[in-house]
């Protein structure tokens, strides 16, 4: 989106049925209507752009029962994280409040 008075643009990626919100398409602070350079489907995007983030990509078929799961429950859409995160806190992080849990 662009707004044609300050130049500035912007990059929306919209659910099905967002584009119709006129709100999403107006500058909140001056109410100017933003104009609309370039649509395109998020999957389109990734296919063309996904090397520009030095990721793979697999396309898994929803003719199977375990693509059809996967577009199923994932909306078609998924990914793997590149390393491994540590989702426990560190014991510093970690608040003692003089209680003890069983």
């Amino acid at each position: 989106l662009a707004n044609k008075q300050t130049q500035e643009e912007k990059v929306l990626v919209l659910r099905p049925g967002e584009e119709k919100k006129a709100s999403l398409f107006q500058d909140p602070e001056t109410g100017v209507e933003l104009e609309v350079i370039e649509k395109e489907p998020l999957v389109d995007w990734l296919s063309e752009h996904y090397k520009d983030f030095c990721a793979s990509l697999e396309v898994i078929t929803d003719k199977s029962h375990e693509g059809s799961q996967f577009c199923k429950g994932f909306g078609g859409i998924g990914g793997f994280l590149r390393y491994k995160l540590d989702f426990m806190p560190d014991e510093d992080e970690i608040e003692d409040d003089g209680e003890d849990w069983i």
